[in-house]
């Protein structure tokens, strides 16, 4: 017997994997879904690439820093419920994207990507009721096994060419797919109809890819687009969505 209707795996400073998100909190409130909201890393996916050849400069700090926020949401799930990892995680979202861009310069807070920094989880714990206790675990790599125990588990389910989200509906039996990568949130309505297509497509036995590398800029604040706005369309060409931050 299922103990929940969706495991979705994400990092949380991933736009899309947020973007996806918010898509499914539609979904379930609808559907009355059950969702575990469960770990992928991107840092520990590309543990293996030479970021300096590989990625623009920001790039291994903004990984760097979702895996800081793994760590405390890892911690708040021993300490708190798995429950709770979806609240931390809707709050650690609306700071990081839904929030209005910060200045470049602002990005950096002694080395560190400032999203991976106590003063700005902070805030997003004291907005959930959590213990700022919690911001002990951003340096404890004592996680990043249970971190590293799903990013493998996630991989495990869709192959590993794959970045986040991922998602598996009716676990452990059903179906489990990388996306869908939306740029703008549906409405409603909209919604329900999307993740039946999705489900059903990706559910279709021999059914493994739909792909294109044209999109659109995520319409979030965080990277600059206003919620009436269409994000600039972009080829993101390089791969997969591992390689984006």
């Amino acid at each position: 017997m299922r103990d929940t209707d969706i495991h979705f795996y994400f990092d949380p400073v991933c736009p899309f994997a947020w973007m996806t998100s918010k898509w499914v909190r539609q979904v379930q409130a609808q559907r009355e879904y059950t969702v575990d909201w469960r770990f992928i890393s991107l840092r520990q996916i590309n543990a293996h690439v030479d970021y300096d050849t590989h990625f623009p400069p920001e790039y291994e700090a903004g990984h760097t820093a979702g895996l800081r926020l793994l760590r405390v949401l890892d911690r708040t799930r021993q300490e708190h419920g798995r429950e709770m990892v979806g609240t931390l995680y809707a709050a650690l979202g609306a700071r990081i994207f839904d929030s209005p861009r910060p200045v470049e310069g602002d990005r950096i807070e002694d080395g560190l990507d400032v999203r991976g920094t106590a003063s700005f989880v902070g805030p997003a714990l004291d907005a959930v009721g959590l213990p700022r206790t919690l911001l002990e675990a951003l340096d404890d790599d004592s996680h990043d096994f249970a971190i590293r125990g799903e990013t493998d588990e996630a991989l495990a389910l869709t192959g590993k060419d794959v970045g986040t989200p991922i998602i598996h509906f009716q676990p452990p039996e059903g179906t489990a797919f990388f996306g869908p990568v939306i740029s703008r949130l549906p409405s409603d309505e909209d919604a329900v109809r999307l993740w039946d297509h999705v489900v059903g497509l990706a559910g279709f036995p021999g059914f493994a890819e739909l792909k294109r590398s044209l999109r659109e800029l995520p319409q979030l604040r965080g990277l600059g687009v206003a919620d009436d706005e269409v994000g600039v369309e972009q080829d993101w060409h390089a791969g997969s969505r591992r390689q984006k931050k």
